[in-house]
């Protein structure tokens, strides 16, 4: 999947050699996760949905995205405040 051998894989895991960043894109893909996660940047692992969702967002007019990041803000704090409150 990401063009190399298992060998070099392996390689990669026991931390001898270091991928570039095209084949750390592809490790990346082939595991559903940002290079930021695969790097240990990051500790959150980023859900596809939703980032398909925010770019659909970004492309929107900007009137339009205002409005959505306007519900969007309401429906978080609803559900902050249920969790604050246990119910």
């Amino acid at each position: 999947m990401v063009g190399t051998i298992s060998v070099t894989i392996g390689r990669y895991e026991r931390d001898e050699i270091k991928p570039s960043i095209d084949i750390a894109t592809k490790i990346a893909d082939a595991l559903g996760v940002s290079l930021d996660y695969l790097t240990g940047k990051t500790n959150v692992e980023l859900d596809n949905s939703i980032i398909k969702r925010v770019v659909e967002i970004q492309s929107l007019p900007d009137e339009d995205k205002k409005h959505i990041l306007y519900a969007l803000d309401g429906l978080l704090q609803n559900v902050r405040t249920k969790l604050a409150f246990g119910k």
